[in-house]
């Protein structure tokens, strides 16, 4: 009997179709209920109920909890492979108690998740969206849209120098940018200015950029603090994680100009954005498309597979998280 890998995500534009070989695919992502628009727990909690004792893999994606719940009902779990650089969704604590290896797919997103946050800051930071929406209501026959702000010149905090954060801090090199970065550590590869004090880099900077990992450790990170050190005409642009923001203190901020603009790419309560920034002007709002394109997209479901195809082969593990 073939071992089976439960599937959470569906692996992108790769799909799981030559993994059928090996595994009896459980596609959960399938089971939805059309009535909710949610997913049929019932159904589900059956399905991996008649099958936990041939689970030995899941593959998941950010936004799908892969908890201790549901590691614990699975005794013959060895991996857990996340569609995702972040691994927040997953209850690691519960991974290593089983010695349940748990990868990820990094480096292979980072250029294009760079080039999201890059396009939000110009759409911020030009009114990209505000001047395309004034062109097409027909508010130019009237007059002129007004003045942006210029990327040359102006000083960007970087928060999380990492894969995507270091990528972010070149393309600012190409603008012609001040870079400045925010840390759990200083990093000697780089002569960026470094700050171990986020608020006060928010303080010296025109424009913050948040590239850091989600989770206990970054969650509420920036908060109105944070905001308010920013200033009138600071923009903030998040492409890390909703969790990273205290979300009611920047619609607080943004409606009394506490901060200039944002660009938002991620949310606490992904796909639910709260409504307040739908109304304003000055907020760029996307559905989560850091890492959106066929080529990208493409190379994180193979990574996936290949990790998962190298655990059960008894090779190294491309990219291990735990």
């Amino acid at each position: 009997m073939k071992k089976s890998l439960l599937a959470l995500h569906g692996n992108g534009v790769l799909g799981l179709d030559s993994m059928e070989s090996r595994f009896n695919i459980i596609r959960l992502y399938n089971h939805k209920d059309p009535e909710s628009f949610g997913y049929d727990e019932e159904n589900i909690n059956k399905i991996i109920e008649d099958n936990k004792q041939e689970i030995v893999a899941i593959n998941c994606t950010i936004g799908q909890q892969v908890s201790r719940k549901l590691i614990e009902a699975l005794p013959n779990l060895e991996i857990i492979a996340t569609f995702s650089v972040g691994f927040d969704h997953i209850d690691l604590e519960a991974a290593q108690e089983r010695n349940i290896k748990v990868t990820n797919t990094p480096d292979v997103l980072s250029a294009e998740t760079a080039d999201t946050g890059m396009a939000l800051l110009l759409a911020t930071a030009r009114r990209v969206v505000e001047g395309d929406v004034y062109v097409r209501v027909g508010k130019w026959l009237n007059g002129d849209l007004g003045l942006g702000t210029s990327l040359t010149g102006k000083k960007v905090g970087i928060v999380g120098l990492g894969g995507i954060g270091s990528k972010v801090a070149k393309r600012c090199d190409a603008f012609e940018m001040d870079v400045s970065y925010y840390g759990p550590n200083k990093k000697s590869q780089y002569s960026y200015k470094y700050y171990n004090d986020v608020q006060a880099m928010a303080k010296d900077v025109d424009y913050l950029m948040l590239c850091c990992p989600g989770g206990a450790a970054t969650a509420n990170l920036i908060d109105a603090n944070v905001l308010d050190a920013l200033g009138a005409s600071g923009i903030l642009i998040n492409i890390a994680r909703g969790s990273v923001v205290d979300e009611p203190a920047l619609i607080e901020a943004l409606q009394n100009g506490t901060i200039k603009a944002a660009g938002l790419d991620v949310f606490a309560n992904e796909p639910h954005v709260p409504s307040e920034f739908m109304s304003m002007d000055n907020v760029v709002l996307l559905p989560h498309v850091g890492s959106a394109t066929v080529e990208t997209r493409t190379a994180m479901g193979q990574l996936l597979i290949d990790n998962i195809l190298a655990h059960f082969d008894g090779k190294t593990l491309l990219t291990e998280v735990v």
